[in-house]
């Protein structure tokens, strides 16, 4: 008998990535086990029986997305970008985790002050060429990111040097005349004497989670994902709303849409002077203020577990790829 295509979900495994992946799934109730203890690079998400984990490390992950070895992964978009050709064509990126965030940056040395913008480079690669023969030496990791990057503000005289170490050490070490690198909060860079070009910022990367096109989707796999991007929507929906309940005399039909129009609030149970609101947490307060100075008497906002909708935005965006 064939072997049931499980879906294959790749986590990272070791270090804050693994530990913020973990709680990632955990918030939405997904348990990542590992089967042998935390020397096992297979595990199994907690009661999704058609799903199991491959520990992996980030580079690794953004391979098996490529090859189709696995289903989902957690990897940063700095990778997805850099190591997977067209990658909107072989990946898609289902959704940010909130972690894992730094930028791709453009980074020249601190005493090249005339130079603030992209465009400005091509006048230095110039004068490099006239005064050392050469163009500039541009160290980096993110080799398919910088050629792409470069080529759309026309820098073509430049060699890339890659770069296994420190990159941003390179300049003052002399093998490299600017980088491109991966930076959180500059730092390291300003510690190099380097900065950041106004307009090179590349990319502002984080962990995403990912789904690969080319994966065998069987149906034990598509089943699997569903229910695990159902748990994560209903996690993140949970988190960013809140419930609001407001006991208001007279409460009318002219209320709820203004607090609709004005609050993202809409009302899912009404009974004469009180109703509950769906609300987006971040307009809950301005909400409890507006309704008090319509005549509120009270106004109390609470805290969601799950928000489980019909309309599971998270697969239905990836059934949409799939087909």
């Amino acid at each position: 008998m064939a072997r049931v295509q499980k879906l294959i979900v790749a986590s990272p495994s070791k270090g804050r990535l693994q530990e913020n992946a973990a709680a990632f799934f955990a918030r939405a109730g997904l348990e990542l086990t590992q089967g042998r203890g935390a020397r096992d690079y297979r595990g199994a998400v907690a009661g999704v029986e058609g799903a199991e984990v491959a520990y992996l490390s980030a580079s690794e992950i953004t391979r098996r997305l490529a090859l189709g070895e696995a289903h989902l992964g957690v990897t940063g978009e700095d990778l997805v970008r850099e190591e997977i050709a067209d990658a909107d064509k072989t990946v898609e990126l289902l959704a940010p985790l909130g972690f894992g965030a730094a930028n791709v940056v453009v980074a020249v040395p601190q005493a090249w002050i005339d130079v603030r913008y992209m465009s400005d480079l091509a006048d230095v690669a110039d004068e490099f060429r006239a005064r050392h023969g050469r163009g500039l030496r541009v160290a980096t990791k993110y080799v398919n990111t910088t050629r792409r990057f470069f080529a759309a503000y026309d820098v073509s005289d430049y060699r890339i040097v890659e770069s296994s170490g420190a990159t941003e050490g390179a300049p003052a070490a002399g093998s490299a005349d600017l980088i491109v690198d991966i930076t959180t909060t500059g730092a390291t860079l300003a510690a190099n004497a380097l900065k950041v070009i106004e307009d090179g910022v590349i990319l502002r990367s984080q962990a995403n989670l990912v789904a690969s096109l080319t994966a065998p989707w069987s149906e034990t796999a598509r089943e699997a994902a569903r229910i695990i991007l159902s748990r994560i929507a209903a996690e993140e929906e949970a988190r960013t709303t809140r419930d609001v309940r407001v006991n208001l005399p007279g409460l009318g039909d002219q209320i709820l849409r203004e607090a609709e129009a004005n609050f993202g609030a809409s009302v899912h149970e009404r009974a004469e002077d009180c109703a509950t609101f769906s609300c987006p947490s971040k307009t809950v307060a301005a909400l409890a203020d507006w309704l008090i100075s319509q005549g509120a008497k009270s106004v109390t906002s609470a805290r969601l577990d799950y928000v489980f909708q019909a309309e599971n935005a998270l697969w239905s965006k990836l059934a949409g790829r799939l087909g």
